[in-house]
C-alpha cells in the first residue's frame, strides 16, 4: 500500500511538472505574437514610449496603410500561386518517382534514388548564386538565338529569370528530395503482389499507378502538403534573386520592403509582419491535428 501512494505522489508530481513546462513552452511561443499583434495598433510614438502595455487609441489604419504600401493585393496572390503549382507538381512528381523507386527494380534505380535523396542534405541557399547565374545565362543565349532570327530583343526574353517559370521550377526543386524519400518509403509498403496481379492482367505502369496507387498514397500526400505549404509561402531567399519585377514579387518581399525606408514607422511595419504571419497561423491552427496524425501515420509508414 505504501508504494502504491509513494507511485501515485510521483505520478502527480511528473504530471505537473510536465504540465508547467508545456504552460512555460506555451508562454515563450504565444507572447512574442501577441506582443506583435499588440504593437501593430500603436504610432510609433506610442510604441516608442511604450513598447509593452496595450494602445490608448487602436490605430487600424495601420493595416489599410500597409497593406497599399506593400501591394499586398499582388503579392498575395502571388504567393498563392508559387505555393499551390509548385507544392501540387512536386508531390505529384514525388509520388510518381517514389512507385517507380519501389515498384520497378532496374540497374539504374538504387544509383539514381541514391543521388536524389542526398539533395535533402544540400539547402537550395547554397545554390543561389549558381542557380541565378544559369537561369540568367540560359535567358541571354536563346533570346541572342531569337534575336538573330528578328523574332525579339534580347533583353526581352525571359523564361527563367525573372520569371514565374523560374521561381516554380526552384521550388519544385527544392521539395524532391524529401518528397521522393517519403513517397519512396511509404508505397514500399504496399504489397507489390498487386502491381505484379495487375501487370499480368495487361495494366501498364502508368494505369497501375494512377488507378491503384495513388488513391492509397493520401496520407503521405497530405504529409508533404502540410510540410512544404509552410516553407514555400515564407521563402524568400529565392525569389529575391530571381525576381525583380513587383507583378512577380510574392509576400515576404513585399514585407521585407518595411525594413528599408519604412524602418522606423513601427506601426506599419508590424501590421506587415502581421499580416504576413496570419495566413500561417491559421494554417496551423486549422490543420494542427493533420500535420501530427500525417507526420506520425505517413512518414513512418513502410
Amino acid at each position: 500500500m505504501k508504494f502504491k501512494n509513494q507511485n501515485r505522489i510521483y505520478g502527480i508530481l511528473g504530471k505537473t511538472l510536465a504540465y508547467i513546462v508545456m504552460v512555460l513552452f506555451a508562454f515563450m511561443a504565444i507572447t512574442p505574437i501577441l506582443w506583435l499583434i499588440i504593437n501593430s495598433f500603436k504610432s510609433t510614438i506610442e510604441f516608442q514610449t511604450d513598447m509593452v502595455g496595450f494602445p490608448k487609441k487602436w490605430i487600424i489604419s495601420n493595416y489599410k496603410q500597409a497593406w497599399e504600401i506593400g501591394k499586398f493585393n499582388i503579392l498575395f496572390i502571388n504567393s498563392i500561386l508559387y505555393t499551390i503549382i509548385s507544392v501540387g507538381l512536386a508531390t505529384i512528381l514525388s509520388l510518381n518517382t517514389g512507385f517507380a523507386f519501389s515498384k520497378i527494380k532496374s540497374k539504374a534505380t538504387k544509383p539514381l534514388h541514391t543521388i536524389l535523396i542526398l539533395g535533402i542534405l544540400i539547402s537550395t541557399q547554397t545554390l543561389m548564386v549558381p542557380i541565378f547565374i544559369q537561369f540568367s545565362q540560359i535567358d541571354i543565349n536563346i533570346g541572342q538565338l531569337f534575336e538573330s532570327f528578328g523574332i525579339m530583343k534580347a533583353s526581352n526574353f525571359h523564361l527563367f529569370y525573372n520569371s514565374r517559370v523560374g521561381v516554380i521550377l526552384v521550388y519544385i526543386g527544392s521539395i524532391l528530395p524529401i518528397g521522393i524519400y517519403l513517397s519512396y518509403e511509404y508505397i514500399k509498403g504496399i504489397p507489390i503482389e498487386m502491381v505484379e496481379a495487375s501487370r499480368i492482367d495487361g495494366a501498364t505502369y502508368y494505369q497501375i499507378f494512377y488507378s491503384i496507387i495513388f488513391p492509397m498514397t493520401t496520407p503521405i500526400m497530405i504529409t508533404i502538403f502540410l510540410l512544404k505549404i509552410p516553407q514555400i509561402w515564407n521563402e524568400f531567399a529565392i525569389i529575391n534573386i530571381l525576381v525583380t519585377k513587383l507583378n512577380l514579387q510574392s509576400l515576404p518581399l513585399g514585407i521585407y520592403k518595411f525594413s528599408g525606408t519604412f524602418a522606423t514607422d513601427y506601426g506599419k511595419q508590424f501590421a506587415a509582419l502581421v499580416i504576413g504571419l496570419l495566413p500561417m497561423l491559421l494554417f496551423y491552427l486549422i490543420f494542427r491535428r493533420q500535420i501530427t496524425k500525417s507526420i506520425g501515420e505517413g512518414a513512418v509508414k513502410g
